[in-house]
């Protein structure tokens, strides 16, 4: 079985070739082809890969290469990473949206809606390459905005595309472990939009335990989100929202918190990544020492100043392992060898959420076949959760037509009706920021 990464020289790769190295059993990968556009990033991924090998029989064997047509033809999953602009754009995304005060993260509010803009174009085009070249492939896609990119690829690959996250696994995982459970035994009733859901429930055994865990503020307190967003809070909700709607909850602290930081996360990124791709490539570098120390940098810094304005310290040592990885294997075992199993996935709603339409890609509990991912259907979100899902939900269309148009004026409009853009001022500012440092919106007339 063939799997092609695109953005194989990112930095995130060795997780996904780690999980394919752990699987033996029949029907695996055996062919991975890495596709970048940098010649480098690429070797130094393929280092640090081949290092991963080197102890292991069988292991996939791997290829690169910078042509997309050729890294496409006859791959069976194609794994979409890939980050129009790199971490520089990321960089300059957040560093636009917090010079007029709002928020640049790269998937919440403005810097979600610029890195969109420039995303979903390139998006659009591989979709339809692998609609020609690789019909029968199924397309995995964790590039971000990953709900948005989702639903722009599935305009041209219907279900054969499927979003994935890492977020959701992880607060399921922390619930059923403060709850003494096993997370592999426990079903997760979350529902909402990519980096913006909530656990409504968390079943063991057909009972719901939930209601325990909001019932006692000494176990609500003692994991990463009842720290980041404090008992009261979860209390008051009723449910234990994904750790990106702190953005929302607590906008104006973390905006400040942002400003105030010495580097944005952006910015942080690009400069420790820099220093990887010239570190592994030096003589005699142990490449996989190397980037498994960037890699326990990377994760202890996570949402850093999220966790200071909340005062909620270090991350808990459980939650530096990463995860999207094994949701992708999982996935891909599901459809290609039929093992059945349920995943929280980014897929389109067809009638599971009454507020959206059919075609609206959505994040919820999925039964996953060889037939693909079928979501299950949930009770109505809460009118709060509604509300906000339906808003951005309305910015991602907007995001989407404006990519397809061309249109400056849709591209405002996106910006201007996001709930954290309190201003249609703002929102032209920001079009014409983001338009004169990122070449790849020049479409944009």
């Amino acid at each position: 079985m063939k799997l092609t990464i695109l953005g194989g020289g990112g930095f995130r790769v060795p997780l996904v070739y780690g999980a394919l190295l752990a699987d033996r059993a029949e029907g695996r990968v055996t062919e991975v082809v890495l596709h970048d556009l940098d010649d480098g990033r690429l070797s130094a991924v393929a280092r640090v890969l081949a290092e991963q090998a080197a102890d292991v029989p069988d292991a996939p064997a791997v290829t690169a290469t910078t042509d997309l047509d050729e890294a496409l033809r006859g791959a069976d999953f194609v794994f979409s990473a890939i980050r129009v602009g790199g971490l520089a754009g990321r960089a300059d995304d957040e560093r636009v949206a917090l010079a007029e005060g709002v928020l640049g993260q790269e998937t919440v509010g403005a810097g979600g809606i610029a890195y969109g803009l420039r995303t979903v174009p390139v998006a659009v085009d591989i979709a339809r390459r692998v609609a020609r070249l690789a019909p029968d492939a199924w397309v995995i896609n964790f590039t971000n905005p990953a709900g948005l990119v989702t639903e722009a690829m599935s305009r041209h690959l219907g279900d054969r595309v499927i979003g994935i996250c890492d977020s959701p696994v992880g607060l399921g995982r922390r619930i059923a472990r403060v709850l003494g459970a096993n997370p592999k035994e426990a079903w997760i009733d979350y529902v909402g939009l990519n980096h913006l859901g909530w656990v409504r429930g968390l079943h063991i055994a057909g009972r719901d335990e939930l209601p325990r865990l909001l019932a006692d503020p000494g176990l609500l307190g003692s994991f990463e989100e009842g720290k980041l967003f404090g008992v009261d809070w979860l209390q008051s909700l009723g449910a234990i929202p994904n750790e990106y709607l702190h953005y929302y909850y607590f906008n104006r602290e973390a905006v400040r918190a942002y400003q105030q930081a010495e580097k944005t996360r952006g910015a942080f990124l690009r400069d420790q990544q820099a220093h990887f791709y010239e570190a592994v490539t030096e003589p005699g570098a142990k490449a996989l020492d190397v980037w498994d120390r960037t890699r326990a940098e990377r994760e202890a810094t996570y949402m850093a100043e999220n966790r200071e304005t909340a005062g909620a310290g270090e991350r808990d040592a459980d939650d530096l392992s990463g995860g999207y990885e094994k949701v992708a294997l999982a996935l891909m075992r599901a459809i290609a060898r039929d093992e059945r199993t349920t995943l929280i996935l980014n897929v389109r709603n067809r009638d599971t959420l009454s507020v959206l339409d059919g075609d609206a890609v959505i994040e919820v509990p999925c039964l996953v076949d060889a037939n693909g991912a079928h979501p299950v259907a949930v009770k109505p979100l809460p009118d709060h959760a509604t509300g906000l899902v339906c808003a951005v939900k309305a910015v991602e269309r907007e995001v989407l037509a404006a990519a397809e148009s061309g249109s400056r004026t849709t591209a405002v409009k996106a910006f201007a009706l996001h709930p954290l853009v309190d201003s249609v001022n703002v929102a032209r500012r920001l079009v014409e920021g983001y338009t004169s440092v990122h070449p790849g919106l020049g479409y944009l007339k």
